[in-house]
């Protein structure tokens, strides 16, 4: 099997060749944002559900229970895994621009709009994938009915779930610079008689509820379609800053499948999502991690970990965006030798990252993205031996804010490029209609020499997901930290000329105090706002790690 992963692009198809016929002895596991979202999971996966069973219902309850990182207004990147087949399937829900959207929808006579006015604006929202996404998903590899992966959500909305303390906590940040504790619904919601919501206070959400079944009787038609799609299109519209989107965006709405990414890793295999994801950015910081190290045998770890990741995303920032709209070089960007010539590349530790060209006559221009914080991951490996790696997201915290019985819409059109250079060629993501915004979501699975699932691994962070979900890679891999020690390590961000170290953590003062001496300019962070969530496959069973930054759990469920 691992001759046929060992390859950089790959169709789902491609993998499907030969069948992996021994047991699957590990019993089940899934690793999600909050407690609730893990039992639904698990739930799925003791009924008989597939990964995917799970990954939806989980999903589900996360939009009800974490709505300021997910939800069905927003989109996602979902990865599966097929065991018995070999064959990885991408399946792309992300957010697309509305039809009439253009590359200078966020500029006024030459000034780009500030982020926060473009972030609470109708302007921001992109047609939400997640419904469809579902269903493409349920339909390729789901077992359970369709209705039935509703029931968690359905029954915590309408019995009511305890507010956690970061959702407690955020709300009571996001009052002083949002709309959300203006905006019809969400304030009502979030802010009961004009306070927020406390940490332990029992939430119902009757409106969610209500659109659920809807959804779970009906299927995403009702959602793009109908009373449903009507309001999301008039709370698009509406003051300030009216967006662009119609019912006619909704209705067109459709998620696709895309091609696979992988390449090797020491002696294993890493497979992401390809662009719009940033997945590749894993293979690219992994590799070229490796050649830096084997340019000198004194080479510091952390130095060569740093030094990988501003090659990486100095190229990722110049050259990924949506592949339906721009020629996105991906292969040449994995190749061998083009990873060997641009590690020789390597930047000063005091100068500004520059990216490569793998051979291009037209190089984009100049990226101006700005990706704020926010998304959730999860991941699940069923009882036999099927993975789920899902990243979803509404984009910033609460999204626009813009409330929908008992959902929040999506800012994902933020996470285009907003201001160009006229003078220039356009960015690789500059708006543009029917467009998908690029993402730094980056679902991966890695595979063992023998082709075996090893890990599946997975981070919300904004433009920071790439650095955190390599250093899961890499620090299991090559560093010889445990699965939650991986996960626990100080991250460290090295896009641009400041790297940026978590010192709040056991080790981050010190990764600092030596990347200083090295000569770099060090942005000290108290915490980092990654929450990665991974299952990492042993001789010995299933290991899962949840991010302590965050409220995530891990769960294990063995058939009986």
């Amino acid at each position: 099997m691992f001759a046929r992963l060992l390859c950089v692009l790959l169709s789902a198809s491609a993998l499907s060749a030969q069948a992996n016929t021994d047991a699957w002895a590990h019993g089940a596991m899934a690793a999600t944002a909050n407690p609730y979202a893990t039992d639904a999971a698990i739930e799925m996966l003791s009924q008989g559900g597939h990964a995917v069973d799970a990954a939806i219902a989980a999903h589900l309850v996360l939009g009800l229970v974490e709505p300021q990182s997910s939800g069905i207004g927003g989109g996602g990147f979902l990865l599966v895994f097929e065991r018995s087949s070999g064959a990885l399937t991408f399946h792309d829900g992300r957010e697309v621009a509305p039809s009439a959207a253009r590359s200078d929808m966020f500029m006024s006579e030459g000034e780009v709009m500030p982020f926060i006015d473009a972030w609470q604006s109708g302007k921001s929202i992109g047609v939400p994938g997640a419904v469809a996404l579902y269903k493409q998903a349920h339909d390729r590899h789901g077992r359970l009915p369709w209705t039935q992966l509703f029931q968690p959500a359905l029954r915590l909305a309408l019995e009511g779930f305890e507010v956690s303390p970061r959702l407690a906590g955020m709300l009571g940040r996001m009052a002083s610079f949002t709309r959300l504790d203006e905006n019809s619904g969400a304030a009502e919601y979030f802010y009961p008689q004009g306070k927020p919501l406390e940490a332990g206070q029992l939430r119902k959400n009757p409106d969610y509820a209500k659109t659920l079944a809807v959804l779970a009787e009906n299927g995403p038609g009702a959602f793009y379609t109908g009373s449903i799609a009507q309001a999301i299109v008039a709370a698009a519209q509406a003051e300030p800053e009216p967006g662009l989107l119609t019912l006619t965006d909704l209705k067109n709405y459709a998620p696709t499948t895309r091609s696979v990414i992988c390449g090797p890793f020491k002696t294993v295999n890493i497979c992401s999502a390809s662009p719009p994801s940033s997945g590749g950015a894993q293979i690219m910081i992994a590799r070229l991690y490796e050649h830096l190290l084997a340019q000198s045998e004194t080479a510091d770890k952390t130095q060569a970990f740093v030094d990988a990741q501003r090659m990486a995303y100095a190229d990722r920032d110049r050259y990924f965006a949506d592949p339906d709209y721009v020629d996105v070089p991906v292969k040449a960007l994995l190749d061998a030798d083009y990873l060997r010539r641009r590690a020789l590349q390597k930047p000063r530790p005091d100068a500004e990252p520059q990216h490569g060209n793998p051979g291009l006559v037209q190089v984009p221009g100049t990226d101006t993205t700005q990706e704020p914080s926010g998304t959730t991951h999860l991941s699940i490996v069923d009882n036999e031996g099927n993975a789920v790696s899902f990243t979803a997201t509404v984009e910033a915290p609460f999204g626009s804010a813009r409330w929908v019985q008992g959902f929040l819409l999506n800012n994902e059109m933020t996470d285009f490029a907003r201001r160009y250079d006229g003078e220039e060629e356009l960015p690789a993501n500059a708006v543009a209609g029917g467009k998908r915004p690029r993402s730094s979501m980056s679902p991966t699975f890695v595979f063992d020499a023998a082709g075996d699932l090893l890990l599946v691994t997975g981070s919300p962070g904004g433009n920071s997901i790439p650095a955190y979900v390599s250093k899961t890679i890499i620090g299991l891999l090559d560093w010889g930290l445990s699965a939650q020690q991986a996960v626990d390590f100080p991250n460290i961000v090295a896009r641009g000329k400041k790297v940026r170290v978590e010192t709040g953590v056991p080790g981050g003062v010190a990764i600092a105090e030596g990347l200083k001496s090295a000569g770099y300019e060090v942005q000290e962070r108290e915490g980092e706002n990654s929450g990665i969530h991974l299952i990492y496959v042993t001789d010995a069973g299933l290991i899962g790690a949840a991010d302590t930054r965050r409220e995530g759990t891990v769960r294990r469920w063995t058939q009986p």
